[in-house]
This record gives C-alpha cells, structure tokens and sequence, in this order.
C-alpha cells in the first residue's frame, strides 16, 4: 500500500535538497478545446517520484506529459484522483529568458522575486555559473548565447527557485545531437551537486533511459501508465551499452514501436 506524501513547509529558497517526493494517485485530467469539446488529456494516471529520484516520463505527443507536470506544480487541478507534491517548480519546453535581463539577472530572477537583494542573487547565481561552464558570459544577452546555454541559464534560474522538486518539459528536445549529449553530462553532475527530486518528460527514450533512475510509459491520449521500467544502472551511462540498448527496446515496445511490436 503507497503512503501518500504531505506537504511540507518550503525550506530557504537556495538551500532546499532532496528529501521530497511527488506521488500521482489515480489521477484524472479533461479539458475543454477551443470549439468546448471535452479532450482526456489524463485518465486514472498512478506514479511516484521518490525523494532524490529522476523519474523520466515518455509518451507520445498529446498523451498528457505536460499536463502532468502542470498538475504537481499545482497550475492545473486534476478532475479525479490525488495529486501530493512538496512545492515543485517548472521549467518549461522553452526556456523563456527576458531579452532586456543579462544572463545572470535572467538566472537569479527567482531570488529577486523573492526579495533578495540585487548582488546576493547574483553572487548566487554566478557560483552556479561557474560550476556549470556559464563563468565570462555573465553579462550576455539572451540573443548572445547559443542553445545550450540558454538551456543552463533556465535551469539555473530553475534551480535557484529552491523548489526540492524540479518538473523539466522537453528541455533538451530543440538542441542538436552533440549539445543534448553534453547536456546530459551536464545535468547529470548539476543534479549531484544540487540534489532534487526530478520529473522529466521527454520524447527520447534513449535520452530517458540515459538519465532517469526510473522510466514511466504513457499511452496515447488520454494518457495511462502502460509500463514503469527500473534502470539500475551507474552512471555515466553510454547509449551503446547493451543494458541501455535492451532498455530502450523494452520502453519502444511498451509504446508499441519496438521491434517485437
């Protein structure tokens, strides 16, 4: 039998680590297209992100991914079912960064709305920047840097938020194959140093298997949980390992594509 997770208070908002947990319970979601028209975006959904786990969530497009990130930053309510989450922040496909704002500013947004002053939030953000390969480009534009810095800067800003759960929509999905690759190095070693609890939706079940301690299959709309793989592999992963190959095989069938499909 799951235990369901109670909300706890928001710890400091740079010094929040793992110690959540987000758990979906029979989890129903319908909305209304622009003619009125009901569309099931989720039906009877049932995961559990343990506290410190990456848990990564595939599907096809319009199964409902976003939605369900949307539900445990508490912007949507779900129709049916239980949704338990300590205070999550979201980053969503785009990184959104103001074009008037330098990069630090955009990075240390999260404390200024806060409330802390200019040069501490700055102060913290260029500690971040300097583990994460951002250090001299402090004072570019959003239009100054390329895909993947941009990327770092919202996930900066994501992570300053001090949320202990962080739900990434797609992050990785418009870069090219060599930046993906180092971003996935990246965010590896950025969730070491700063430990969350993590939802990731992507459409790469290669790029889910490389990085989440657990993959969660969704079906076509409305989107059910089909298949919940476990990958108990170390890290850094290599995508010709044969474990992560079979792995990847096993979410491609799940989702009716693989070869035994």
């Amino acid at each position: 039998m799951q235990t369901q997770l109670e909300p706890r208070a928001h710890p400091p908002l740079e010094t929040a680590a793992a110690g959540a947990g987000v758990l979906l319970d029979d989890v129903s979601r319908t909305h209304r297209d622009r003619h009125g028209n009901a569309v099931a975006a989720l039906r009877e959904v049932s995961l559990r992100a343990a506290p410190g786990e990456l848990l990564a969530v595939v599907g096809p497009s319009g199964c409902g991914k976003t939605t369900m990130l949307e539900l445990i930053c508490r912007l949507q309510d779900p129709d049916g079912g239980t949704v338990r989450s300590d205070p999550a922040a979201l980053m969503p496909q785009h990184d959104l960064l103001l074009p008037w704002l330098t990069a630090i500013d955009n990075a240390a947004l999260a404390l200024r709305i806060a409330r802390r002053p200019r040069e501490q939030a700055r102060e913290r953000a260029r500690a971040l920047f300097a583990e994460l390969g951002l250090a001299g480009f402090e004072a570019a534009r959003p239009h100054e840097l390329s895909g993947g810095m941009r990327q770092r800067v919202a996930f900066v800003r994501t992570l300053l938020s001090g949320k202990p759960v962080l739900c990434l929509d797609e992050p990785f999905g418009a870069l090219d194959a060599i930046t993906r690759a180092e971003m996935h190095g990246w965010l590896t070693r950025a969730l070491q140093r700063e430990p969350r609890t993590v939802v990731l939706v992507t459409h790469d079940v290669e790029e889910a298997v490389l990085l989440a301690d657990r993959v969660a299959v969704l079906s076509p709309r409305p989107g059910r949980v089909v298949a919940q793989l476990d990958i108990e592999l170390p890290r850094p992963r290599a995508r010709t390992e044969p474990a992560v190959t079979e792995l990847r095989e096993r979410a491609l069938i799940a989702l009716g594509m693989g070869s035994s499909a």
